[in-house]
């Protein structure tokens, strides 16, 4: 909901502020790749060791991912402050969409650390079971966002009137108000997961975060090649076309977020069952968690379809932009049982340790048919429409080939290999 107002109030600006805010967070996501490996390896190796009733291998696995996850974001924050034009230019929009894009990847990447420290230690907090600290807040999180956002994007009440720029710094001001409040909690020994302290970090620790975080790592960076190309071939129908994408991901993120906090559950699950030698009680708790996925976001994927040119006009006042935004939701309503597999079944592999499977899943579906589909679309000189339904070929087969992969069993024995291994 805070993510709707705020593309509202960006919004304002007219479809290059959109697009521009658009770019930013994809390119900004696509630069954490390595930081989200780290936390896919977090998450499994914590709710191992709390299913296991090893509180303080849980610690030390959170203390040395979060030292490793800083020293990352780090590093990325250079390339994004000195390759920002460059970067934004990928996706072939104008030259003003571009500029606002660069600016507003420059100015976020300064929070990197900030948004390191809220990704491991909430990764760690689920995974041990506890989802309501990490719901508080990023509820503080929300607001700090879109009170920031509202004034510095307008320039009232004294602050500076700072354009997309703002938004890009209301989102790094939120990171940071998260990363006190957690870094205050940790270290005063108030959360459900301790602090490693010394002989956190051993070689052992290292090599199953990398075994476990490596592969989830190359599927983020596969994952974030496909949306930079498959945008990029959005982009190539205007501007229009590319906010429209933007406006109806937010939109839509109502349901999104369902299979998320489901993938999350079913992670924490069956990494839990598998730490407690519990391989029955793990494929039950995935299958359950996939059937509530896939009841929840098809449901609100109805509601949203239903309304969707009323919300399309409330965020934004463009009859070009809306009349595409509207064709995207009832394409995303129609993929929400779909991507409730994905989102849901692969996060339970991934809890598993099972990480290799969903990077090979998304090289299929994503590069393979998404981007595939949208290059013979775009090639046939089809609507801009078909480019969207293209997402629908990519979930339907990353769909069966979870689904399969979960049915196998095989998912069982990867953190066994991987005791074995070092």
């Amino acid at each position: 909901m805070i993510g709707i107002v705020s593309i509202k109030i960006v919004g304002s600006l007219g479809a290059e502020a959109v697009a521009a805010v658009t770019t930013g967070h994809r390119i900004f996501f696509s630069l954490q790749a390595v930081l989200m490996a780290v936390s896919a390896g977090t998450a499994a190796l914590v709710a191992r060791a709390f299913g296991a009733k090893d509180h303080a291998e849980a610690a030390h696995i959170t203390s040395i991912s979060l030292w490793i996850g800083n020293l990352v974001s780090f590093a990325l924050m250079l390339p994004c402050i000195i390759f920002a034009e460059p970067i934004a230019g990928v996706f072939g929009l104008d030259e003003e969409t571009t500029t606002q894009a660069a600016e507003f990847i420059r100015y976020l990447s300064l929070f990197n650390v900030a948004f390191s420290i809220n990704l491991i230690l909430g990764a760690s907090l689920r995974a041990a079971g506890d989802t309501k600290t990490p719901l508080w807040i990023g509820a503080v999180i929300n607001v700090v966002n879109v009170v920031f956002v509202y004034v510095l994007v307008f320039g009232l009440y004294g602050f500076p009137e700072l354009g997309v720029v703002g938004a890009a710094v209301a989102n790094g001001l939120s990171y940071i108000a998260g990363a006190v409040i957690l870094l205050y909690l940790w270290y005063s020994k108030r959360l459900r997961v301790g602090v490693g302290g010394r002989g956190s970090v051993t070689l052992r620790r290292v090599k199953q975060l990398v075994h476990i975080g490596y592969p989830a790592a190359i599927e983020q960076f596969v994952f974030q090649a496909g949306f930079v190309a498959f945008l990029w071939l959005v982009g190539y129908y205007g501007t229009e076309a590319f906010a429209a994408y933007g406006i109806g991901v937010q939109i839509l993120s109502i349901s999104f977020v369902v299979g998320f906090g489901f993938s999350i559950a079913g992670a924490t699950l069956v990494g839990q069952h598998l730490g407690a030698k519990d391989p029955d009680g793990a494929v039950t708790q995935g299958w359950h968690a996939t059937g509530l996925a896939i009841a929840s976001m098809t449901t609100l994927g109805f509601i949203t379809a239903v309304f969707a040119q009323d919300i399309a006009w409330y965020l934004i006042q463009d009859e070009k932009v809306v009349r595409h935004t509207v064709v995207f939701i009832y394409i995303m309503a129609i993929a929400q049982p779909l991507m409730a597999i994905e989102f849901t079944m692969g996060g339970c592999l991934r809890g598993a340790g099972d990480t290799r499977f969903p990077l090979i899943a998304t090289m299929v579906g994503l590069i393979g048919v998404r981007v595939g589909l949208a290059i013979l679309f775009t090639y046939l000189e089809l609507d801009v429409g078909w480019i969207y339904g293209a997402l629908i070929g990519d979930y339907l087969v990353k769909g069966i080939m979870i689904v399969h992969r979960f049915r196998s069993g095989k998912w069982k024995q990867v953190f066994k290999d991987t005791e074995d291994r070092f």
